[in-house]
C-alpha cells in the first residue's frame, strides 16, 4: 500500500514552462531538469490543465510521458504545450526512481503564473520562461 512505501523529499528536480524562437513565432514546451549528479530512472510525467475560462469549468485530457533515463545534471523536454492552456492551472506529477527508491512530486503552475512579467531567462535551458522548483 501507498501508506507503506517511504516518500523521500524532492531534491534537484525542477519543472519549466520555456519558449524557444521560430521564425514564425514562439513554440513553447515543457521540460524536466535534473540538477542532481545521479541519473534519474523511470520518470512517469502526469500532466493536465484545470480551471475556469469564461465562466466554465473546464479541463484537459490527462497526458502520460515514460522516460526511461534522465542523466545526471540534464534535461529533457516533456511536450509542447498550446499558450492557450496558460489561462488554466496546469499540473505536472512526476514520479521516477534513484537505484530503488521511489520519488513523487507535483508540480502546478497555477492560472497566471505564464504572465510576461513572471518570464526569465532559465540557464538550465538557455531559454526563456518561468522555473518551478
Amino acid at each position: 500500500m501507498k501508506k507503506d512505501i517511504p516518500f523521500h523529499p524532492v531534491t534537484g528536480v525542477k519543472m519549466a514552462i520555456a519558449r524557444s524562437q521560430k521564425d514564425a513565432g514562439a513554440d513553447w514546451a515543457v521540460y524536466i531538469i535534473n540538477k542532481n549528479l545521479i541519473s534519474l530512472q523511470t520518470l512517469m510525467i502526469t500532466s493536465k490543465g484545470y480551471g475556469q475560462l469564461e465562466g466554465e469549468k473546464k479541463q484537459t485530457s490527462t497526458l502520460r510521458h515514460l522516460i526511461q533515463e534522465l542523466e545526471a545534471t540534464s534535461v529533457a523536454k516533456v511536450e509542447i504545450i498550446d499558450p492557450k492552456l496558460f489561462s488554466l492551472t496546469n499540473e505536472f506529477w512526476v514520479s521516477y526512481y534513484i537505484m530503488n527508491q521511489i520519488f513523487d512530486k507535483k508540480f502546478i503552475f497555477v492560472q497566471g503564473s505564464m504572465e510576461e512579467s513572471n518570464i526569465r531567462y532559465i540557464p538550465e535551458l538557455d531559454l526563456f520562461g518561468v522555473l518551478h522548483v
